[in-house]
C-alpha cells in the first residue's frame, strides 16, 4: 500500500482506472469519461500517469508470485510499431493461455531469444515441452542450449497449429499499437495488460 500514499484520489479509484484502462479496449478519454459519469472528476493525463506507475508495479508483484513451474510453454514474438518504428514482443504462455513472461525489444534476433528464453529458465525452471514457430532465431538458440546441457531433456516442438494458442494471444496487445508513443511507456502498458 506505500505505492498509494499521499495519493490526491482513492486507492479504489486509481485500481478501477488501471484495470479498465488495462482490461478493456478503451482511451484514457473513456476512461476518463466513465470516471465522470460515476461523479468522479479526473483529467485523462493523470489515468495515464497511474497506468504507468502502477503497470509496472502490478508486473513485480506478479512476478514475485508467478514462480510455478509449468510441463508445456508456448514461445513467440510478435511485431508491433512505437512511434513509427518496428519493435518485437516476445511473449510465452504455459498451457493453459496465461502468460509467464514478456520482453519488449528493438530487434528481432538470436541474442534476444537466448536472452528471454534463460530469462523463463531462470524463473520457472527446464519445461518437458517447448512449443514455436519455425523462427530460425528460436530454433538456433533451442539446439544450442540442448548441445549445452542447458535445456537437454526440453522436448522443441515447431508444429504449426500447436502455437495457435499464443498466435490468438497476441491480438489485444497488437489492437493497441497505435497508441505507443515510446518504447517505455509500450513496454509499461504491455506489462499491465499482461498481469490483468
Amino acid at each position: 500500500m506505500d505505492h498509494f500514499k499521499g495519493k490526491q484520489f482513492q486507492v479504489d479509484v486509481m485500481i478501477v482506472a488501471v484495470g479498465y484502462y488495462l482490461r478493456y479496449h478503451l482511451s484514457y478519454r473513456e476512461v476518463q469519461e466513465i470516471l465522470y459519469d460515476r461523479g468522479i472528476n479526473v483529467c485523462h493525463t493523470t489515468i495515464y500517469r497511474w497506468v504507468q506507475e502502477y503497470g509496472k508495479v502490478l508486473y513485480q508483484i506478479w512476478k514475485k508470485k508467478n514462480r510455478q513451474s509449468f510441463y508445456s510453454w508456448k514461445m513467440d514474438e510478435t511485431y508491433i510499431k512505437i512511434k513509427g518504428t518496428w519493435h518485437y514482443l516476445h511473449r510465452a504462455i504455459n498451457a493453459d493461455g496465461l502468460t509467464l513472461d514478456i520482453w519488449l525489444r528493438k530487434k528481432r534476433d538470436t541474442q534476444a531469444a537466448y536472452a528471454f528464453l534463460k530469462r523463463l529458465k531462470k524463473q520457472f525452471g527446464e519445461p518437458k515441452v517447448l512449443v514455436t514457430d519455425k523462427a530460425p532465431s528460436i530454433g538456433s538458440v533451442v539446439k544450442n542450449l540442448q548441445k549445452t546441457d542447458s535445456i537437454l531433456k526440453t522436448e522443441h516442438r515447431t508444429v504449426k497449429y500447436l502455437n495457435n494458442l499464443i498466435e490468438q494471444d497476441h491480438r489485444p496487445i497488437k489492437r493497441r499499437s497505435k497508441f505507443y508513443q515510446s518504447i517505455r511507456t509500450a513496454s509499461t502498458t504491455i506489462m499491465g495488460m499482461e498481469t490483468i
